[in-house]
């Protein structure tokens, strides 16, 4: 019996699949774009029966399993298995890495890990504001606004920290849990990894030292700059530091708002004393400690980076000082007292000078009223 030419071919390409597997060829004549995806992706060089190793038949049934990439990514796969991520469905692979056939390199400009377009992969579950509370919504928009999102997504510099750089990548866990990069007392080291500096001079300070010591209270990072809405040296940004530094020191933060610096800020301007400029923004210590800024030693260094010429004298002004303590401040207690009294005087007199005035205008009104000139009759009248 002779067959045709095209049928044998199909026995021994059949026959070939079951004891070998099927080749990407064989895979090509059914799946033609997904071989034309497959050749620009990163494995491109791996066969699809790699991937797809419950196919051993050519052709082959029409439902397959899916495909497990732990087969390859181990490490990857047991990392997000422990993550936030896990229950999120069995297809997170290509959710944040891209469709399966065309799954790029994320060194690749074009794929949805790739260091600027990072943000907006994570943007699609964390950018909406009808997600649930543990979505984290309308943090992307944060992002953006922030100054590593403006760094990254406007002005293309890939060193600045995108999503992965804070949070991970596979092992992404709750900020609630102690082993997670955005965990409270973590937090430091994981931002340490870019700002080093910052880092040093932070556990070199008061706030670095207490979180040291296991102080849980003790402000991170995120409490001064936010998690993702971080902006530095900004008008807006500095406006709000000295109400930052007042949610723990509120004493602080009332004395700091009678002074003129606080007054001078209130205006809009900028360049004026804060917090940070007398107390340093992270090497903050006590003024008991010889290496503070604020230490008696060092204020005429510290005040004459504002005003030249700084001497003992200048500095003996009291920035926090208390006008209700009247032991450590007597002259400015009484002479607050004196003025209270002053401005309460003046505004009595005239409140009663107003009040005795209108008493008497409304007296004389009255009185004219009462007393009436007679009217002349008129003429032609009897």
């Amino acid at each position: 019996m002779n067959w045709p030419a095209a049928a044998v071919l199909s026995l021994a390409l059949a026959a070939n699949a079951l004891a070998t597997g099927p080749s990407n060829n064989d895979c090509k004549s059914c799946h033609e774009q997904e071989a034309t995806n497959f050749k620009s992706s990163v494995h491109a060089t791996q066969a699809c029966t790699d991937c797809h190793t419950t196919i051993r038949g050519y052709p082959h049934q029409l439902n397959i399993a899916r495909v497990d990439c732990s087969g390859c990514h181990a490490d990857s796969v047991a990392a997000l298995k422990s993550s936030v991520h896990a229950n999120t469905g069995p297809d997170t692979c290509k959710t944040c890495h891209g469709g399966a056939h065309r799954m790029l390199a994320k060194s690749n400009p074009e794929s949805p890990v790739f260091a600027t377009n990072l943000p907006r992969t994570c943007g699609v579950c964390h950018g909406d504001t009808k997600q649930p509370k543990n979505a984290a919504p309308r943090v992307y928009a944060m992002y953006i606004d922030s100054i590593h999102g403006s760094a990254l997504m406007k002005n293309g510099l890939l060193v600045s920290a995108n999503c992965s750089s804070c949070h991970g990548s596979h092992k992404i866990l709750s900020g609630k849990d102690p082993h997670s990069r955005t965990a409270h007392a973590n937090i430091p080291a994981t931002c340490g990894e870019c700002h080093a500096g910052s880092e040093r001079a932070y556990f070199a300070g008061i706030h670095g030292q207490n979180l040291k010591a296991g102080n849980s209270a003790a402000p991170v990072c995120t409490d001064c700059h936010t998690a993702h809405q971080i902006s530095t040296q900004t008008a807006s940004f500095l406006s709000k530091t000295t109400a930052t530094c007042g949610g723990c020191h509120r004493h602080s933060e009332e004395t700091y708002h009678d002074t003129f610096h606080s007054h001078v800020s209130g205006l809009g301007y900028v360049v004026t004393a804060h917090c940070w400029d007398c107390h340093r923004e992270h090497e903050t210590l006590p003024a008991s400690d010889p290496r503070s800024a604020v230490a008696p030693a060092n204020l005429i260094a510290t005040c004459g980076r504002c005003h030249p010429g700084a001497n003992a004298g200048f500095v003996s002004y009291a920035p926090h000082a208390d006008k209700r303590d009247r032991k450590a401040f007597p002259i400015l207690s009484y002479s607050g007292m004196f003025m209270n009294m002053l401005l309460a005087g003046t505004l009595g007199f005239f409140a009663l000078h107003s009040l005795l005035w209108f008493i008497r205008l409304e007296f004389e009104t009255r009185q004219r009223r009462v007393v009436k000139p007679a009217s002349k009759p008129l003429k032609g009248t009897i």
